[in-house]
């Protein structure tokens, strides 16, 4: 009875457990959660959300992939190439950390959740070989680049300006270097160089929450962050007052076009769907006010991100009046016999008339208590077509990636890794998690490689590092305040940096240039249409199917003639002499459908070019598996354009298969019986002694 419920509640197989087996799960358990815990909360702001959606998606998710899924060293939560993914999707319809960017994040989980599900169930998972090796490479390379160098702003302490264009945003980073705030890349420096200390002491110990925990109690300790919010009148620099109230403006502005685009967009598909001439009418006037409401957007978000960089090189200096507000001024314009509160401030951002300064560094600041709520993702159905492409690349890389993990840590194990449960557990994971608000998860090479260093025996262990992010959620996170941006940056930077490989792209230019050349392509068309990187994974796709397709329309072809050995090769290849001037064999390894025909035919018209004295053309087909009508179609015309010629044609080895569709046919009767011999052997002997009154040459 217990055997008849597995397949559909896969979690059965962890019982009888054993006490051995759950001191492992319950040591693998905690540590996994001393790492997904500061994990989470880095890869929720590379998501572009709050950091405790990091902490949402280590919950529910978690024990819902380690229930249903085939892997019990598995680690599902978030990662850092989808949750790239996610913010560059959802980027060009929402700004980072607003409520409608929460809203589409979560509903994007919703969707690659479905995906995953239909391919786990429908046994589609082999759609995955699309994606070839170098492609992969290529594209995780690009991908981590992207990921890693997205965070050097925070290490530096800058804004980083988004864009359509991620290269240019890069640049303007690193032309704010000279503005670099040193405490924060020193709070980056202390954590990177105390979490490698500790990795060489010893692998077991937990060097990210340490290192987290190290550098969050010291900048509470000296006041890191120190912010204060003023009004735009307690600003007495006229150009700074002006560039602020011009940023206030545009932000407003861009809040009301998000609004109107989304509420447009929503009548357009409305009136599309409703039909009528004068409906389509409708919806083409609304839908070039939608484009026009877009362009202004798009420029309003780029001054907005010019505006920022300036504000934030401008430093400023408080002086306190009595009974009244403190007074910014330019820094070192601060009039004669006013006395400084003796800070330096910058601008950080402004809300509502209300100018937010700091004297410090960013931190995470407030984190909500209590576990995620029940609640179904809003649907925005009018940008579901326009999130699918993001949606399908994300479904297949977290596929991948969660299936190769699985994999590569069953060598170890010796358990039997079914891709279809893990698609199924994956999508399940993802659907579920949307509704207690989760962005996208997967599976995690790290925190899965630590799970089975550790003992995990069973998905129990998962189970246990869920629990551990619950306890966070409901009593520790206001501890997490503290926490300094840049200390989380260098966490998300270690974790990508190490995906990068540029091993299996020389491997493969030995002996797969094609490959080699695509996985190169996918890798600078990522870079260069950052953020939309899904984009250059369905470009890598493309252009592998291409060359599939191109090579099948050619496959291996050549006249061949004996080698020293006695064994047939090819002419050109191997440089070898004719066997005859008479009679001349051609290889020919593919089947006879319709993507290759027209190759077997000037294959063969060729043959009888450069042998002009030639009287048998000997096709040996004991490579061809398949023919089409085309095939059998373009047989005969062959046959009749030798035949008109003087020449006749021959096979020898042909396939069960191919001859019973030549007999069906009637073209063994036609052609003669006599044409189609047993072996290659055989058929040049018979064919040599017959045509050629000289003898093998």
């Amino acid at each position: 009875m217990m055997e008849r419920l597995h397949p559909v509640f896969p979690f059965l197989h962890w019982f009888p457990m054993t006490r051995t087996s759950l001191r492992g799960d319950l040591l693998a358990g905690i540590t996994v959660a001393l790492i997904v815990i500061p994990q989470g909360m880095a890869y929720a702001q590379l998501a572009g959300l709050p950091v405790v959606y990091g902490l949402y998606a280590s919950f529910i998710p978690v024990m819902i992939a380690s229930l249903w899924g085939s892997s019990s060293q598995l680690h599902t939560g978030p990662v850092a190439m989808l949750s790239l993914m996610s913010a560059a999707a959802v980027i060009p319809f929402a700004t980072p950390g607003s409520e409608r960017f929460i809203e589409l994040s979560i509903m994007l989980a919703l969707m690659v959740g479905v995906l995953r599900l239909a391919l786990g169930l429908f046994k589609l998972g082999a759609i995955v070989n699309l994606l070839s090796s170098p492609v992969v490479v290529g594209f995780t390379n690009a991908a981590a680049l992207i990921i890693g160098l997205s965070q050097l702003s925070k290490i530096i302490g800058v804004p980083f300006p988004r864009s359509d264009f991620y290269l240019a945003d890069l640049w303007r980073v690193v032309q704010q270097v000279g503005e670099t705030h040193f405490p924060t890349l020193v709070f980056a420096l202390a954590a990177y160089l105390l979490m490698v200390a500790l990795k060489r002491i010893s692998g077991a110990l937990p060097g990210v929450l340490i290192a987290v925990l190290a550098t969050t109690a010291w900048s509470a300790f000296i006041g890191f962050e120190h912010k204060t919010q003023v009004e735009i009148a307690q600003i007495q620099d006229p150009a700074t007052e002006e560039t602020i109230r011009a940023f206030t403006q545009t932000e407003m502005r861009i809040k009301a076009l998000t609004a109107l685009i989304a509420e447009r967009s929503r009548e357009v598909a409305r009136l599309e769907k409703e039909g009528g001439m004068d409906a389509i009418k409708q919806a083409s006037e609304l839908f070039a006010t939608v484009r026009l409401f877009q362009y202004e957007l798009d420029q309003s978000r780029a001054q907005n991100n010019a505006r920022r960089i300036h504000l934030h090189a401008i430093r400023l200096e408080g002086s306190p009046i009595a009974d009244g507000p403190m007074l910014l001024f330019a820094k070192g314009q601060v009039p004669a016999g006013l006395a400084t509160d003796g800070r330096v401030w910058h601008f950080v951002e402004a809300r509502d008339n209300r100018i937010t300064l700091s004297s410090g560094g960013a931190v995470v600041g407030d984190i909500p208590k209590g576990l995620p709520h029940f609640s179904a993702p809003e649907m925005h159905w009018d940008l579901i077509l326009a999130l699918l492409p993001a949606a399908i690349v994300m479904a297949l890389i977290g596929f991948m990636e969660a299936t190769s993990i699985s994999k590569a840590i069953a060598t170890t194990t010796g358990e039997r890794v079914d891709a279809g449960k893990e698609l199924v557990g994956q999508g399940l994971a993802n659907i579920v998690g949307s509704f207690f608000s989760s962005f996208t998860v997967s599976g995690s090479f790290s925190r899965s490689a630590v799970a089975a260093k550790t003992g995990a025996k069973t998905g129990l262990f998962a189970i246990i590092s869920a629990l551990g992010v619950m306890l966070v959620l409901l009593w520790l996170t206001p501890y997490l305040y503290h926490l300094p941006q840049s200390v989380l940056a260098v966490i998300v930077m270690m974790a990508v940096f190490g995906l990068i490989r540029i091993a299996p792209i020389v491997h493969a230019w030995k002996f797969d240039r094609a490959g080699a050349i695509v996985g190169v392509i996918t890798f600078l068309a990522t870079l260069a249409m950052a953020p939309a990187i899904a984009n250059g994974m369905l470009l890598g796709i493309v252009l592998t199917v291409v060359i599939y397709l191109v090579k099948s329309m050619r496959p291996r072809a050549e006249i061949v003639s004996r080698k020293p050995d006695g064994t047939l090769g090819g002419i050109k290849s191997h440089g070898l002499e004719p066997i005859s001037q008479s009679v001349v064999p051609i290889r020919f390894d593919g089947s006879l459908v319709f993507s290759t025909v027209a190759y077997f035919e000037d294959i063969v018209l060729e043959a009888t070019a450069e042998f002009p004295q030639s009287k048998v053309i000997l096709v040996i087909g004991s490579s061809i598996n398949e023919i089409d009508a085309s095939g059998e179609e373009k047989v005969r015309e062959v046959i009749k354009q030798l035949s008109d010629a003087g020449v006749e044609l021959y096979f020898s080895g042909v396939k069960h298969q191919i001859m019973a569709v030549f007999e069906r046919t009637g073209l063994v009767d036609e052609l003669g019986r006599d044409h189609f011999l047993a072996s290659k052997e055989e058929a040049l002997r018979t064919l040599l002694e017959q045509y050629e009154s000289t003898g093998s040459r």
